[in-house]
């Protein structure tokens, strides 16, 4: 159950949207169970000031509570090392605040969704896996204003995405510091809201969208009093006292671009400026003034009465006996004194989320066997909606319970148009041992996990006659690593079931999202003949063949007069990264790039090179 409602409550906001075809609306009864329609989120903003990241952030994002029933988590940082040096690493590899939060957030069964940096502000969005299909439509932004525009170390970043059908954007940003700088403060605001456009045609700008979360280093300081009130009023708990001289509570009641925006009480004490390693606030030279420069706040739409999709939408609702619209309710909002690697302090605040209707049926629903004990056994029945758009390059992940990313899969075969609804995957691209895995079915033409399974085990022998010695140990120890279960309360799609061994095959396809413009490098795996993250130029690549008898199986890539092996004309980097089966002419799913006759399997070696694929 969620917690009691707290005062701030009252200023839950509303919109209405009208409910689109295919959409399904809450039952009364569903209305009234509460947590199982929801959709809780967890808001983080914290400038970290270059410091390396902490051995442990379970507490900040509240996992140690252990309750299970977040549904996305929205990590906003500022100041991340941007030195030239760090930022070609970066590159390359993840950025450690990136790889912690996958490394802490995996193991419960979140999945980074997308992810915006520029320069020193970071912006992540984690959901569990099984809302994949259900985010759609992702896209990030960024905007500089920096140096008049030009150098990104402050401006803003932004991802936006359909949840369950509402348009819902998240923007992280890092305002001028300084007491003298309000007005710069609100001027830079409204270029990033100005600057920031989406494609397509529902909601296009920030403020467009259903729900907006804006947050970050807004860097609002307290006016008037001298600071040694202001320490008094924290120390003697008076924070009261200091809501009125703050600089963006001031602004609220004359700036009309933060007309809608609401904040919960600032209930905990000044986030900023504290000495390095402790709680005490700046006992430098320049004794900077404490204040409330970390904030999160959020607005929701309201639709022109006018509007006819408003009056049809409220009639609608009426008739369903829904409320009007989406409800966005607060339940804290906090700071985390614990942390104590940067001047900032750390806050978060949790929000849920009350659709009115859900479009929540799957683009694709994969069906499995309930256990996969021999090769025989590794298959899989797919089928699509009707106005699925399908793509020569689809393909289906098989992924280990604790995956980070989209591109963090075990192995992966294509989903060919001339093989209808039926995949089999081939040895090499199976662990060996037993674990827990789900299917993923991604999509070409929408960049996204479109399709999910329940999680179901895998238990083949760790060696055949026919394997090579590097064929028998596809998984590494960093594989096992991340065995992790989902926490008993986690709300798995499959939770309480006991496990059925039987040969019966039934559908596993539950909720899930989008995961687009995603420029990071999973862990290499050590060992395996055909790991889809081989180590540059330390693993054979092999090429799948349009003349094998299998077309999953591979064979190694012929070699050159000089010995090296011959590679087709494009590189190809990821199974999404291939490029476009029209580039140089109409070629059929199975034909592959240039050649006509064989293609590149998966190298992850490179996830930031991916390149875009067109139907």
């Amino acid at each position: 159950m969620p917690p009691a409602q707290p005062p701030w409550e009252a200023f839950a906001g509303s919109s209405v949207d009208p409910v689109p075809p295919g959409a399904r609306p809450q039952s009364d009864a569903s209305a009234e169970a509460g947590a199982e329609e929801d959709f809780r989120v967890h808001i983080i903003t914290w400038n970290v000031g270059s410091a390396v990241p902490p051995d442990d952030i379970i507490s900040l994002l509240g996992l140690n509570i252990g309750d299970g029933i977040t549904d996305m988590y929205i990590i906003g940082l500022q100041e991340v090392n941007s030195m030239i040096n760090k930022r070609l690493k970066d590159a390359i590899f993840t950025d450690q605040w990136s790889e912690l939060c996958m490394d802490t957030l995996g193991p419960f069964g979140y999945v980074l969704v997308t992810s915006q940096r520029m320069q020193g502000v970071l912006l992540l969005v984690f959901a569990k896996y099984y809302h994949l299909p259900f985010l759609r439509n992702v896209q990030t932004e960024s905007t500089r204003t920096g140096l008049g525009g030009y150098w990104g170390n402050k401006g803003g970043v932004s991802a936006r995405m359909a949840v369950f059908g509402h348009m819902v954007c998240f923007l992280n940003c890092h305002l001028p510091a300084h007491m003298e700088n309000s007005e710069q403060r609100m001027e830079d605001f409204e270029s990033i809201l100005q600057q920031q456009q989406f494609d397509g045609q529902a909601a296009t700008g920030v403020l467009d969208h259903d729900v907006v979360f804006w947050f970050g280093d807004l860097n609002f300081r307290i006016e008037d009093y001298e600071i040694q009130f202001v320490k008094n009023a924290v120390d003697g708990n008076k924070l009261s006292l200091l809501w009125d001289k703050d600089q963006l509570n001031m602004a609220k009641g004359s700036e009309s671009v933060l007309e809608g925006f609401h904040e919960g009480p600032l209930k905990f004490p000044p986030t900023y400026k504290f000495d390095v390693g402790s709680n005490t606030y700046d006992t430098s030279m320049k004794k900077r003034k404490p204040a409330w420069t970390d904030r999160i706040l959020w607005k929701t739409k309201l639709p022109s009465s006018s509007s006819p999709s408003l009056s049809k939408a409220r009639k609608r609702s009426s008739a369903a006996g829904l409320p009007s619209g989406l409800r966005v309710t607060q339940h804290c909002y906090r700071s985390h004194m614990e942390y104590l690697v940067s001047d900032h302090k750390p806050v978060s605040a949790i929000f849920t989320l009350q659709f009115p209707y859900k479009v929540d049926l799957p683009m694709i629903t994969l069906i499995v066997d309930d256990e996969w004990n021999n090769l025989s056994d590794a298959t899989a029945k797919f089928k699509m909606a009707a106005n699925y758009p399908r793509s020569s390059w689809d393909w289906i992940g098989l992924y280990k319970v604790g995956f980070k990313h989209h591109k963090d899969y075990v192995g992966y075969v294509w989903a060919k148009q001339e093989e209808s609804d039926y995949v089999t995957f081939g040895e090499e691209s199976l662990p060996k041992g037993t674990g827990e895995y789900i299917l993923g079915y991604y999509s070409n033409n929408m960049s996204s996990i479109v399709g999910v399974t329940e999680p179901f085990q895998i238990s083949l022998p760790s060696s055949t006659p026919s394997s090579s010695p590097s064929d028998s140990s596809d998984f590494s120890s960093e594989d096992d690593s991340t065995v992790v279960l989902l926490r008993p309360k986690s709300r798995s799609p499959s939770p309480g079931k006991a496990k059925q061994r039987g040969r019966r095959s039934r559908s596993r396809s539950p909720a899930l999202p989008r995961l687009q413009g995603l420029n990071l490098r999973p862990h290499s795996r050590e060992t395996g003949a055909r790991s889809p993250s081989p180590r540059t130029g330390a693993k054979r690549e092999r090429l799948v063949c349009e003349s094998d008898e299998s077309p999953d199986t591979c064979c190694p890539l012929p070699q050159d007069p000089d010995g090296s092996p011959s590679t087709p004309s494009i590189e190809v980097n990821a199974p999404e990264d291939l490029p476009s089966p029209g580039s140089a002419r109409e070629r059929g799913p199975s034909e592959g790039p240039a050649s006509g006759k064989c293609i590149s399997e998966a190298n992850k070696a490179d996830i930031g090179a991916s390149m875009k694929m067109e139907p």
